[in-house]
């Protein structure tokens, strides 16, 4: 599905989807951005909280190195421009779960300003997504409402936590290059080592606006949808709110730009607030804090500690490796992944098409097959790459034929132990000594003489059926090529 075919289909035609999605990833550091307490997650309520977080007299604010470093490295991961001078602005507004009255943000002067990043979804083509901007902020805390009957809880372990708000175009025109946007930008994160990605936990959330139009027409008026937690539900708030709002105007209505929160078990966007104009915030300058100035070493190292990145990995998997698109696509869609059949192809010692083809093969095939069943992933798997790359190597020199590595596999997951000590102590071991294979075949002909005068007749789908009877009598421990050149020239002759 190319971008222009996904359309909503309204009584007075077409309408057009417009997305744009504002990422808030929690930074990966060990302190906040602006104190020296933890940002560990699972803590006890408040106890990752210092004087600076909850804004005690006199407690002055210092930028945490670590958080400026990550979001210049994620910046370059996306071709950004880096500004060399960034600044500090107080966002100031109430929340009860906010200490200082205002929030420590960027918005004139950000550290990172444009980039871009390429998708593919599953329904169209590669698009390039732009992004407007990064900047750096804190995190609020948390309001707990089912604590006490009359009264709502604070929990300030999250307050003072560095995010990066990377903030996209409105350039996405389905749910579906929302979700293969989100996808690919968690994946760079992961890459880069700058947010862990775990939406599930919180570290990385979504708030998406969508408006609608008819095709050609100005964009329309958006709506925000706040702190979506999942690909999923980023991709079900978008179709439920792009409905709602040509169902609105359709039937005469306006659409008024407001924040809506999406409800995930009834699959709806419901209105929480008016939409405040920027300048409500009385934004300036915070005075606690210089302006960042970046020098040329710090944007030196920060470049030279950069990974190789899952487009240029794809592109090398393809090319040099020989790899198909879809393989070299599953293997680079998530960084552990691709430290997996890293540590597999080094464990091979080998890095040649050929060995690449089988070790991808085995990996997305029988691996991951083998994780989804046990409900594991590829951080704890049973199995290790240099196990993996060993039962490659046995069946890359016929000690192993394919069904027995199979075999030998299936004990690895049981035992945990090393491919060689299985084949050692259960016999498994592949036969290709071709008097033994003879041997086996004389006996299988024997005892199917009129099969035998069958295929001589002219039967030829019949030699099937002998190579499964030799295999059956070798307990599948004959080398399939061996036993087909024995047998065949044991028919024929």
């Amino acid at each position: 599905m190319t971008e222009s075919s996904y359309r909503i289909q309204g009584a007075t035609g077409e309408w057009e989807v417009v997305i744009g999605l504002e990422v808030h990833a929690q930074v990966t550091s060990n302190a906040k951005l602006f104190s020296g307490a933890s940002t560990k997650f699972g803590a006890e309520p408040n106890a990752n909280v210092s004087l600076v977080d909850a804004a005690m007299p006199g407690m002055l604010p210092v930028p945490n190195r670590e958080c400026i470093r990550q979001a210049v490295r994620t910046g370059m991961a996306i071709d950004a421009q880096i500004n060399k001078w960034s600044r500090f602005d107080r966002k100031n507004y109430f929340y009860a779960d906010l200490p200082q009255g205002y929030q420590i943000s960027q918005l004139y002067h950000p550290l990172v300003g444009e980039g871009t990043i390429s998708i593919e979804p599953e329904d169209g083509e590669t698009k390039i997504v732009g992004i407007e901007r990064i900047h750096v902020e804190q995190d609020a805390g948390k309001l707990m409402h089912d604590q006490h009957p009359t009264r709502s809880y604070v929990d300030l372990n999250r307050s003072g936590v560095a995010l990066m708000e990377i903030v996209s175009r409105p350039d996405m025109r389905s749910p579906a290059e929302a979700g293969a946007y989100l996808r690919k930008l968690r994946a760079i994160l992961r890459y880069v080592g700058s947010c862990d990605g775990n939406m599930e936990e919180g570290s990385m959330r979504a708030d998406v606006n969508v408006s609608v139009r008819k095709p050609g027409d100005p964009f329309g008026t958006r709506t925000e949808t706040k702190n979506v937690n999942s690909v999923r539900f980023v991709m079900a708030a978008i179709e439920h709110e792009a409905n709602r709002q040509v169902d609105v105007l359709e039937s005469g209505g306006t659409i008024v730009q407001e924040t809506r929160l999406f409800d995930p078990d009834k699959g709806v966007t419901r209105s929480m607030r008016s939409k405040e104009d920027a300048h409500d915030y009385r934004y300036f300058p915070d005075p606690d804090l210089l302006p960042l100035e970046l020098d040329d070493a710090f944007l030196a190292e920060c470049r030279a500690s950069l990974p190789e990145l899952p487009d240029a990995k794809r592109a090398r998997y393809e090319g040099p490796l020989g790899l198909s698109t879809y393989a070299a696509g599953v293997l680079t869609a998530d960084v552990e992944t691709a430290r997996w059949f890293e540590a597999l192809m080094a464990a091979t010692g080998k890095d040649d098409a050929a060995t690449a083809k089988a070790a991808s093969n085995w990996l997305i095939s029988d691996l991951f097959g083998a994780l989804n069943r046990l409900g594991k992933d590829i951080t704890n798997s049973p199995v290790s790459p240099a196990q993996g790359a060993q039962l490659l190597g046995l069946v890359a020199d016929s000690t192993l034929s394919g069904s027995l590595a199979k075999q030998v596999f299936e004990i690895m997951l049981e035992t945990g132990d090393d491919p060689a000590k299985i084949v050692e102590e259960r016999g498994l071991k592949q036969t290709t000594d071709t008097g033994a294979i003879d041997a086996v075949i004389a006996d299988v002909l024997a005892a199917n003489a009129d099969k035998v005068a069958e295929y001589r007749g002219g039967k030829d789908k019949l030699f099937g059926f002998f190579v499964g009877q030799t295999m059956k009598a070798m307990a599948g421990k004959g080398n399939p090529g061996v036993v087909n050149e024995r047998l065949k020239a044991a028919l024929d002759g």
